[in-house]
């Protein structure tokens, strides 16, 4: 990238000239933006790749907790009734329990969502200004 020049310089540039080099540095201006974007992007990658092979582990675990202890709400509760009814009881206790919790974390992913690169956003924005105050500038 070149540096600034006094725009007594620039008002003495061919108007080709001019456009060149806007449009050149606005080509390298995209390239950044871009490479900005791609980096914002693999690092938000990676972290949420981490956190989901941590949630994945913890489900399985919590799976593996929760057949345990249905297993033992079951066995207790047939002291005082059939068996298939103890077993049926827990099944709906679990699947309310699952009914409430996929609404919500369906409420939660819609939420979160769009995913954007806010910093890649946020320069954009200035760079957009920029280019408004640099073309005025050359217009007069």
């Amino acid at each position: 990238m070149t540096t600034p020049r006094d725009p007594a310089d620039l008002r003495e540039q061919p108007l080709g000239d001019l456009f060149k080099k806007l449009s050149q540095e606005t080509s390298t201006l995209i390239r950044q933006e871009m490479a900005l974007a791609r980096a914002e992007m693999t690092e938000k990658g990676k972290r949420a790749g981490v956190g989901a092979g941590m949630l994945g582990g913890a489900g399985v675990a919590a799976l593996l907790t929760l057949g345990t202890l249905t297993a033992c709400i079951v066995l207790a509760l047939n002291k005082a009734m059939a068996d298939w009814l103890a077993a049926l009881i827990v099944t709906v206790i679990w699947a309310a329990i699952a009914g409430v919790l996929a609404l919500q974390g369906r409420h939660k992913v819609q939420e979160a969502a769009p995913v954007v690169p806010e910093q890649t956003v946020e320069t954009v924005k200035e760079d957009v200004e920029w280019a408004k105050t640099r073309k005025s500038s050359a217009a007069t």
